[in-house]
Parts: structure tokens; C-alpha cells; sequence
């Protein structure tokens, strides 16, 4: 498995990997709302408040996630949320969805973020470190559908403690369909 965050001239293989995953597991809705997430994510985000990892074997882009600025308005730390997250179907329950997450999140560390949020399955995030965190410790752009989906990782040797004032997302996740 090789890891990359190139994505000039894999935009295509990216997008596809997204829409073909969320289709799969949420239907033709889902798979087109988050392909319109990653294409606005990798064409209208500047790469600093972006990052784009992906997996690749054989030649194949199997996995991808996209790592975006999230700002707290009285908080000096950097922090990012993780959003969203792909595997091929055809490869999922393999470890490629982790060694993705643990290779992305030392990007991040390696980069000076401080803390990483994500959205979505617990039991799948806590995986690679990420805990529950209470929307009140952690202002989400918009109200959450599913507070138990809202979690976070310090990168950084420090606990992660309570994220002060209200946050701002890219314009590309600032949309209370994500959310």
C-alpha cells in the first residue's frame, strides 16, 4: 500500500472513489452529495486549510480522506475536521480504512495541528484515537443530527480541553447537510 497527498492530476480517481463508496453504502443521493463535497473540497478550498490523503494499490486509488480547517473564533490552537472518508467497497474490512486514518493523522501531527474533529461512527473512529466529545467542549459549525458522531484527538502531547467561541468550517462543508 503506498500513501499520498498528490492530488493534481488524480482529481478524477479521487472523486470517483468517493462517489462509487458512498453510493454503495448510502445510495445514489449520498454518493452524489459527497463526490460534491470532495470536488468543491479539492477545486475551491486553498491547500492550506486543506489536506488530501489517499491509499493506493496496484496502481488504484483504494482509499481517501480529506482533512479541512475548522476555526474556533477565541481559540489559538489549529485545528482540523476530518470529513470525509472513503474505502473501495470491494476493500473494505481489510485495515486499509485505518493504516488511511493513522497515515493522515501523522500528515497532521507532522504539519503543527493541534487537534483533529471528525463526525461518524465511535466505534470505528476510536480505532485510531479519536474520543467523544460533547458539542458544548466543541462548538460543530452547525447543530449535530448525531452529537454521539461528534469526536476529537489531540495531536499534541496536551490533553484536549474544551475549544473556545463559536467555529467556522470551509465554505465547502458550510452546509447543514454535513453536519
Amino acid at each position: 500500500m503506498h500513501f499520498s497527498t498528490a492530488v493534481t492530476g488524480r482529481e478524477d480517481a479521487i472523486l470517483d472513489l468517493f462517489k462509487a463508496s458512498f453510493t454503495a453504502s448510502e445510495g445514489p443521493e449520498e454518493g452524489a452529495l459527497i463526490a460534491g463535497l470532495v470536488r468543491n473540497l479539492l477545486s475551491n478550498t486553498p491547500k492550506p486549510d486543506r489536506r488530501v490523503v489517499t491509499a493506493e494499490a496496484r496502481g488504484r486509488v483504494v482509499g481517501g480522506c480529506v482533512f479541512s480547517r475548522l476555526i474556533y473564533a477565541n481559540d489559538k490552537r489549529t485545528v482540523f475536521v476530518l470529513a470525509p472518508v472513503a474505502v473501495a467497497s470491494d476493500l473494505q474490512r481489510q485495515g486499509i480504512g485505518q493504516q488511511l486514518l493513522t497515515h493522515g493523522l501523522a500528515i497532521m501531527r507532522e504539519a503543527g495541528v493541534d487537534i483533529v474533529m471528525t463526525y461518524g461512527d465511535p466505534a470505528y473512529y476510536a480505532k485510531v484515537g479519536f474520543q467523544p466529545i460533547r458539542e458544548a467542549d466543541a462548538p460543530a459549525p452547525f447543530p449535530l443530527t448525531q452529537p454521539e458522531g461528534w469526536q476529537g484527538q489531540s495531536l499534541t502531547a496536551q490533553t484536549l480541553t474544551p475549544l473556545q467561541g463559536p467555529s467556522r468550517c470551509v465554505p465547502a462543508l458550510n452546509q447543514a447537510v454535513f453536519w
